[in-house]
């Protein structure tokens, strides 16, 4: 994932960003290798960035199983990272339906 930020793709899906790469090899036997980050600048306590990156994380294991499905046909794999880069802590409805809109956005980008 080193390579992720210099020469991979990135979109906004408020309150996310998103960066991604399809790789050749990942050292992983599934599809996609996610990574979560809430910027500590932003969100002083620990507590705040844990239950943020938690929220986060179940949005993506609810929605996964969309970009496991494009990207069955292709041999690459996919290393992404969400970057949450709000100001303020939104409801895990609103992480939820921006994961859903990034992961439809990823999966049309996986697949052409």
């Amino acid at each position: 994932m080193e390579g992720l930020f210099l020469s991979g793709n990135s979109f906004l899906a408020y309150p996310v960003k998103v960066i991604w790469k399809l790789e050749s090899e990942l050292g992983t036997d599934y599809p996609a290798q996610a990574g979560f980050a809430v910027p500590k600048r932003i969100f002083k306590h620990a507590v705040d960035r844990n239950r943020i990156k938690r929220l986060m994380r179940e949005s993506y294991r609810l929605h996964k199983t969309e970009l496991y499905a494009a990207l069955a046909g292709n041999e690459r794999k996919l290393a992404v990272m969400f970057v949450y880069i709000a100001k303020e802590e939104f409801p895990f409805a609103r992480i939820h339906q921006s994961f859903g809109k990034a992961t439809a956005k990823l999966a049309t980008g996986v697949a052409s």
